[in-house]
């Protein structure tokens, strides 16, 4: 079971998956304002925020954990959802979406596309960087925040990332990764796939999906709609101009516009 924070008690079900580094929590500000209509589960993917550590990440293992998280929420018996992945968890989404079709609705995909992707991205960075903090130096966050600068300059994705740091009290320093960075390091390039080989013989999702790209990103080009037609053939395609790959906390107001007219708000 994952963890997870409800929303909202009544309308149709929308279900947040949030993307490598992240935790349920980063979808709060947009979920508050669709609980006013909406039943909103807020999931923490597995290695990340609250959820367990399994000893590998796998897209099939991760997607049949949402699904398990989302019965125990929603009961088997209930109405399909509406899923939102960005970037890992919406690849985690489009596995769910393709393995079991009967409970997605709809699907949301965030800045992120059916393909391999090379393994030259800043990830492997950002784990080295976080991993390589000496966590005995901190005192306050602003500690955390002055070590990991010269790593990551970019004030956003720096906040974004030190998310992960919480205190404990049974860690040497005092502190501790919530994320498990030893796990996605090591599978980083299970990540960065399409798990081509776990879909053999799965047929395209037929429900309506929703592609949201961010107009600075290259997670979604021209040459990776094949791909996405492919899997996903009710897609329609959305670019948010001057937005990079955090599209939905670099312009939350125009996402959740989008995404309201998606769910028929």
């Amino acid at each position: 079971m994952l963890h997870h924070t409800a929303l909202g008690s009544t309308g149709s079900r929308v279900v947040f998956l949030h993307g490598l580094f992240g935790q349920g929590k980063n979808w709060t500000g947009i979920a508050k304002q669709l609980a006013e209509r909406h039943r909103v589960l807020l999931v923490d993917l597995p290695h990340h925020g609250r959820s367990p550590w399994p000893a590998r990440f796998d897209f099939a293992d991760a997607a049949a954990d949402v699904l398990a998280t989302l019965a125990d929420w929603a009961g088997p018996g209930a109405e399909p959802v509406t899923l939102v992945g960005h970037s890992l968890g919406g690849k985690v989404a489009m596995v769910l979406a393709l393995l079991h079709p009967e409970r997605i609705e709809r699907l949301c995909v965030a800045d992120i596309s059916p393909v391999a992707y090379p393994e030259s991205r800043e990830f492997p960075g950002y784990i080295a960087a976080m991993r390589g903090m000496d966590l005995g130096q901190v005192v306050h966050r602003s500690d955390a925040d002055r070590l990991l600068e010269p790593a990551v300059p970019d004030t956003t994705v720096r906040s974004f990332l030190l998310q992960n740091l919480r205190r404990d009290p049974t860690a040497p320093s005092g502190w501790a990764w919530q994320v498990n960075l030893d796990v996605l390091d090591r599978d980083l390039a299970v990540i960065g796939e399409w798990p081509e080989a776990q879909l053999t013989d799965v047929p395209p999702y037929d429900g309506p999906v929703l592609w949201l790209a961010g107009g600075r990103s290259s997670y979604v080009r021209p040459e990776y709609e094949p791909a996405m037609d492919r899997w996903f053939p009710r897609n329609r395609k959305v670019t948010l101009k001057d937005t990079g790959h955090w599209l939905h906390s670099e312009r939350p107001e125009l996402f959740l516009e989008v995404l309201r007219r998606f769910l028929g708000d």
